[in-house]
């Protein structure tokens, strides 16, 4: 059933970003959880330009070759009050700009009883320690942190069943690299789906000289990156399934804005995330394996703890031919991974990059809350 669209999306971007118009697909009911799944297509109403340069090109500039100093000649137990004191640097700022669509939403899933303004200058802290990871690692500096992966042993069991696995990962601040780390030490070799555009800028300066080190740091953990632009969503989807079929493991990451559908769902006591609809259409198609995967940084700069859950095994549909789309399937799917997530966001709700907001979608023009979506 496809439901007349109901706005245009607001992102509060700069002119010379693309603009879309979100479109209601469907409401799922899963009848065993009494909830519902609303399914999003987004549509390019405007494709945008790129720009040649913009200032957070520069912040992002100096503040690279700042980590990259301190990776090279300081010592490691001085990084993470480094990062805190450089945390504080704009926090009026980010308390202007960012904090009240942060605190709000991280008030309606965890409780109105969280210290929402303890949380969010821990986020910001732990922003600056993800740059430093990345400074580190071009650094090439001696820093060996302990690298814990849990739930390795069900990957294992799933890929004996020789139709691959599809590990959908949490955009918490250590996923980029680490989580990447944790399975290729493990003896994992995986591919990422990623977008163009990945990385700390989109615009012409930042594809050119920011983003390449980070992909680059990135793809020592990876078996190949799966590089696709909206329009190559066909030939992206061809790839993935030949990799499945070979019994390869796909990590996805929980963006919403790389593909031209999303899901939304409630979460917590009263809040609604938004989570990406292909990894459940890949599990609901095809006879993958369907796991979530969120890393934690536990003792800054000395020990990561990367853990895959159980496989996601939703109930049976009712309907539905074998390889054939089924929207109350792929709604399980999306049910188990929001379950997967609030755990995560529990543990720890600081290193999280991405928060939904506090309203629906149709309810709210803010609902893309602080936070960059550069997890892939």
């Amino acid at each position: 059933m496809r439901l007349s669209w109901f706005a245009k999306s607001r992102n509060h971007k700069p002119p010379s970003a693309a603009t879309f118009r979100s479109e209601i697909i469907a409401d799922i009911l899963v009848p065993e959880r009494a909830e519902d799944v609303r399914f999003f297509s987004r549509k390019v109403i405007h494709p945008g330009r790129v720009r040649r340069f913009s200032n957070q090109d520069l912040r992002e500039s100096l503040l690279a070759a700042f980590y990259l100093l301190v990776a090279a000649s300081m010592p490691i137990r001085w990084w993470a009050s480094i990062c805190d004191r450089m945390s504080r640097l704009r926090l009026k700022r980010h308390m202007r700009k960012q904090f009240p669509g942060y605190a709000a939403a991280t008030r309606a899933v965890l409780g109105g009883s969280i210290d929402a303004r303890k949380l969010f200058e821990a986020l910001l802290a732990a922003r600056h320690r993800r740059r430093l990871q990345l400074a580190a690692h071009l650094a090439g500096f001696r820093w060996a942190p302990t690298i814990r992966l849990e739930g390795r042993e069900g990957l294992q069991a799933a890929l004996l069943r020789g139709h691959g696995a599809i590990v959908w990962c949490d955009q918490f601040t250590s996923q980029t690299i680490f989580g990447k780390r944790a399975l290729h030490e493990a003896g994992i070799e995986a591919h990422q789906v990623s977008v163009n555009s990945h990385g700390i800028s989109e615009s012409m300066f930042g594809l050119r000289f920011l983003n390449p080190p980070l992909v680059k740091v990135e793809n020592r953990y990876l078996k190949s990156r799966i590089v696709f632009e909206r329009d190559d969503a066909y030939q992206v989807t061809i790839r993935i399934q030949k990799i499945l079929k070979r019994n390869g493991v796909v990590l996805m990451t929980n963006t919403i804005h790389a593909g031209s559908t999303f899901t939304e769902v409630a979460i917590g006591q009263s809040g609604w995330t938004h989570l990406a609809s292909a990894p459940a259409n890949f599990a609901a198609r095809g006879k993958a394996a369907l796991f979530a995967m969120s890393t934690f940084e536990t003792v800054p700069f000395g020990e990561y703890r990367a853990v895959i859950s159980p496989e996601l095994l939703p109930a049976e549909a009712e309907t539905g031919r074998d390889g054939a789309k089924d929207m109350v399937r792929q709604a399980r799917y999306i049910l188990l991974k929001r379950d997967r997530l609030l755990e995560a966001l529990k543990l720890f709700p600081e290193q999280m990059l991405i928060w939904s907001s506090s309203r629906r979608l149709t309810e709210a023009s803010d609902h893309i809350t602080t936070g960059d979506d550069t997890g892939s």
